[in-house]
């Protein structure tokens, strides 16, 4: 019965699965310590999310997550007036959350770094795109504190916010973890943004760089708390240095 009832909530059929207990709150709790996923992890759940009947319509914003490493609300909080797709620049200036008593509000970015542009990569690009022609267009367009365009909207016309994709994550891992022996870790939308970092810190990104990319006001933020480098990282860096000084 829950999974039945769970897919009816995710299709936007009923409100509520009364087989699920109530979650405390809305907001996400960033005191959690959530570990970054491997690429081949990444790799394996973005494919079956991808190939899956149900989960594959919300695969697009799950890829946008892993690949460009924003804040789940920053993510909702994007409107059509902030994607530049000539430019390929997408533009954070705020979060969309949702209250305890269900008021949907405009929040600013959660650092005064917050506020950026970033690139749009090929795969980010092309997820935009069918996200934007996806897009059912309103009679009335939601407005939120003076906000309109939200991109991706339940099947009331409202936007999406952070729970929404908390619970599609969750239930996507689930199921994947039921299909396959090979079980994946906990993968949430915050998950997403570790496993950004820790793969642009792998990639050779500069620190700097890097803090601007996540919006970090603090570099020791991006260093110590995002970046998830084992001992076979720091391993194969120091090889490659170690040919670039023999001159090898």
């Amino acid at each position: 019965m829950r999974p039945a009832f769970r897919m009816a909530v995710e299709d936007d059929l009923i409100r509520k699965n009364p087989f699920d207990r109530e979650l405390a709150t809305v907001l996400i709790n960033d005191s959690v310590s959530r570990e970054a996923v491997t690429p081949r992890q990444e790799r394996l759940f973005l494919e079956f999310i991808k190939n899956d009947k149900h989960y594959s319509q919300y695969y697009k914003g799950r890829y946008i997550l892993f690949k460009t490493g924003m804040r789940v609300s920053g993510f909702c909080g994007l409107t059509l007036s902030e994607l530049d797709m000539k430019e390929r620049k997408i533009h954070i200036d705020k979060q969309l959350q949702r209250t305890r008593e269900g008021n949907y509000i405009i929040a600013d970015t959660k650092t005064t770094c917050g506020e950026r542009y970033l690139p749009m990569m090929d795969g980010v690009y092309q997820c935009f795109q069918k996200l934007i022609k996806k897009r059912k267009k309103q009679k009335v367009d939601p407005m939120i504190d003076g906000k309109a365009g939200f991109l991706v909207l339940d099947k009331n016309g409202m936007p999406y916010f952070a729970l929404h994709w908390e619970k599609r994550f969750e239930y996507a891992l689930g199921k994947y973890n039921r299909t396959y022996r090979e079980e994946l870790p906990k993968i949430t939308p915050h998950v997403c943004r570790h496993t950004y970092c820790s793969n642009m810190a792998k990639s050779g990104v500069s620190p700097k760089t890097l803090q601007y990319l996540m919006g970090h006001a603090d570099i020791a933020t991006t260093l110590n708390v995002y970046t998830h480098l084992k001992y076979e990282d720091v391993e194969k860096e120091m090889r490659e240095l170690e040919k670039k000084l023999s001159g090898e």
